[in-house]
């Protein structure tokens, strides 16, 4: 294959890479939360019931903003059913995705199990079939101190210091017909409004994410986000947008030229953002806040999201392979590549629901997805660069003319971290990397993800047959990288500059 060079100059920086953008997503779905990371059962629950092996995995994976409850669950979740002792506590037939909901793990759980993780909590609250005041009161539960209704509630529970939430979802996907209390965006737009006022009227030290286009289909795209933002104006900090990508036709291809699409989603948005701004005459724009993406395509029929009114079922339990670790990796070189607008991003999920942690009664596997995100995370500090890249590339069939090599450049403290995608599913890339300005002295760390084909996945019985590797196949030369991808991987690289 032809030689892809990336020529990269420390004063074409794009912005500072908010490590927000490696979040997850943790909702009331199918067995993400119970038998993920709360399983009191399990002969691996610590004293408090979350899974040790489960968090020890999510530790390497050093997310940042924790997304909780919901997602659809949001919509019918009433905060107060999930706080207080357990046994008072009411079982709810839950329907956004039709399950039997206990509130075992609710609003305490969670902050508890984000301060054992390190997370930035992120409450998404319920502006379906829940109020403004509703969601004012869970503020005041969780970011006032002691002597008032709510937050005496809170101290009664356990904890007397607050638990200082900062940041809130105003509602999830309430563009999208299927959500419960789904209205027009002029609707939304005013409840958004009345909750916002209220909730920073309560606290406002919090920053608020105001629900944008949830997909790019739906006939409201665009309009909606106008409609929303100029009427929400600096109440909110933030817009979200969300993605979930698949290879239904069986095109690896034309799958990993996705990136195409996840760039215009979100050059688009942010020009939504900036009209907005021109509009209002306003010093104040709206951010990006991506906080639902990931591949989700195999299990997306009413076998897969219906649970039947059971406890914990098996919902949206996505097998992942090679091909879906590289998209997952083009997904963060997009979000490093607008690092000038994209501040949050959440992987939805974390556990079992669509997620890169799988477990099995007392066992666990990590699919595909996982080691890029880990790869990428020990990587995130720094300044993004704008890559020049010059290569082989390819037409695909949805998504138009990419690069071969897919990149992405973070500018840290004496180091230069650089992630490419191969792919091409049969060549050998050779890549040439070019520092402008500054030395490669020599490299820290490379590592790799890759495999046979692109349907390779890991299973209960061949856990390790797609994981991340010692990469050898980088050499320094005149102070230049020479790097030869293999078909299908994505490397990540550290070279101290």
């Amino acid at each position: 294959m032809e030689q892809t060079l990336i020529t990269l100059h420390p004063d074409y920086a794009i912005a500072p890479v908010d490590p927000r953008i490696f979040g997850g997503f943790l909702e009331h779905l199918g067995r993400a939360v119970y038998q993920g990371v709360y399983q009191p059962d399990s002969i691996h629950a610590d004293e408090e019931g979350f899974r040790k092996d489960v968090l020890a995995a999510l530790r390497e994976m050093r997310m940042t903003a924790l997304r909780y409850p919901g997602g659809n669950f949001a919509s019918g979740y009433h905060w107060q059913d999930g706080i207080g002792p357990r046994e008072s506590r009411p079982r709810i037939r839950e329907l956004a995705w039709q399950s039997i909901e206990p509130n075992h793990f609710g609003t305490d759980e969670f902050i508890k199990l984000s301060r054992k993780m390190d997370w930035t909590p992120m409450l998404t609250v319920n502006l379906g079939t829940g109020t403004p005041e509703e969601a004012r009161n869970w503020v005041e539960y969780c970011n006032s101190p002691a002597g008032t209704k709510y937050a005496d509630m809170r101290a009664a529970n356990g904890s007397r210091d607050p638990h200082g939430v900062k940041l809130w979802c105003l509602g999830n996907e309430m563009d999208g017909p299927w959500q419960l209390g789904h209205v027009p965006a002029d609707q939304y737009a005013i409840r958004a409004q009345q909750a916002a006022k209220l909730m920073k009227d309560t606290d406002p030290g919090i920053e608020l994410v105001a629900c944008g286009s949830c997909t790019t289909s739906l006939p409201t795209y665009m309009e909606w986000d106008r409609t929303v933002l100029e009427y929400i104006g600096g109440y909110a900090e933030y817009v979200s947008l969300h993605r979930y990508v698949g290879n239904e036709n069986g095109d690896t291809a034309d799958f990993l030229a996705v990136t195409n699409s996840i760039d215009k989603q979100i050059e688009e948005m942010d020009a939504a953002c900036r009209f907005v701004q021109a509009r209002l005459r306003s010093k104040k724009r709206h951010y990006l806040c991506f906080d639902e993406w990931n591949v989700w395509y195999r299990t997306t029929s009413s076998e897969h999201t219906n649970g039947r009114d059971q406890f914990a079922p098996h919902l949206i339990e996505e097998e992942y392979n090679l091909e879906d670790a590289l998209v997952v990796a083009g997904f963060l070189n997009s979000f490093i590549r607008h690092a000038d607008v994209v501040k949050i991003a959440n992987l939805a999920q974390i556990v079992n629901a669509i997620a890169p942690i799988h477990t099995r009664n007392d066992e666990m596997l990590l699919h595909t997805i996982y080691y890029p995100f880990v790869m990428y995370v020990r990587r995130r500090e720094g300044v993004a660069l704008q890559a020049m890249v010059k290569g082989p590339g390819y037409a695909s069939r949805s998504y138009g003319y990419v690069n071969t090599i897919d990149s992405s450049a973070i500018l840290g403290d004496g180091q230069l971290h650089v992630f490419l995608v191969n792919r091409s599913l049969s060549d050998i890339a050779p890549v040439h990397i070019d520092l402008i300005g500054r030395q490669l002295k020599r490299i820290e760390s490379a590592e790799i993800v890759t495999g046979a084909n692109a349907q390779a996945r890991n299973t209960f019985e061949r856990p390790k047959n797609i994981c991340s590797q010692v990469f050898t196949n980088v050499q320094l030369r005149e102070s230049q990288a020479l790097v030869e991808l293999p078909p299908l991987s994505v490397a990540a690289l550290t070279f101290r500059v």
